[in-house]
């Protein structure tokens, strides 16, 4: 598994509060990440997968850890935990490839998601901050 990409954020809410929202990922959950799409009826706990327009994607809540991972098919995985910061919680999103073999390939299949990446985690804290009623924002340390 090589990290591709880490964003970082800070979010003015303690790490608990900021981890029940930001874990919530089911189907119809609160969470800005919440997964769109179908999970089987046996699939209940923290591990799960949705699936969407024929894709698969498996999801993994660590509750302990304040993080919840996304992993597709083929070479993606995205972690998003949250950790204590001085000013509130710090929302870190990393993203991996986890092929195995030709992963010169994933150079050229990853490249849209990796460049819409900051995007998207900044308009998913931007939600986080909107949905707990504070300040939050990315940083680039």
């Amino acid at each position: 598994m090589t990290e591709l990409l880490e964003l970082r954020a800070v979010v003015e809410a303690p790490p608990d509060r900021v981890a029940e929202l930001l874990l919530d990922v089911r189907p119809g959950g609160r969470s800005p990440l919440a997964a769109g799409g179908e999970v089987d009826e046996a699939d209940e706990g923290d591990e799960f997968v949705v699936v969407k327009d024929g894709s698969r994607m498996t999801v993994s809540v660590d509750r302990a850890a304040r993080s919840v991972a996304l992993q597709g098919e083929w070479w993606y995985r995205g972690v998003t935990s949250v950790e204590p910061d001085p000013r509130g919680s710090r929302v870190i999103h990393r993203i991996f490839n986890v092929a195995r073999g030709n992963g010169w390939a994933v150079r050229f299949v990853s490249r849209g998601p990796l460049n819409a990446a900051p995007r998207s985690f900044a308009e998913t804290v931007h939600r986080l901050g909107e949905h707990l009623g504070v300040a939050a924002w990315v940083v680039d340390d």
